[in-house]
């Protein structure tokens, strides 16, 4: 799953840890997230969407795979 975290973050003028420290998670679980990593729980996502102001579906994007 793609997301737009980083972007999102570095809009906002912030470094991993100030959005750990606001999303109550540590700074390793957004580096993971960033680098594509680690898929957040749906708590998560929603944290995020919510500190954002944005849809889910703004921030977290599924690309089904081919298993052509």
């Amino acid at each position: 799953m793609k997301n737009r975290v980083e972007e999102l973050r570095r809009e906002c003028g912030l470094n991993q840890e100030a959005l750990a420290d606001a999303l109550e998670v540590t700074r390793q679980t957004i580096s993971s997230l960033e680098k594509g990593r680690y898929n957040p729980s749906i708590t998560l996502a929603f944290k995020i969407s919510r500190y954002f102001g944005k849809p889910i579906e703004d921030i977290f994007v599924y690309e089904e795979e081919d298993n052509d």
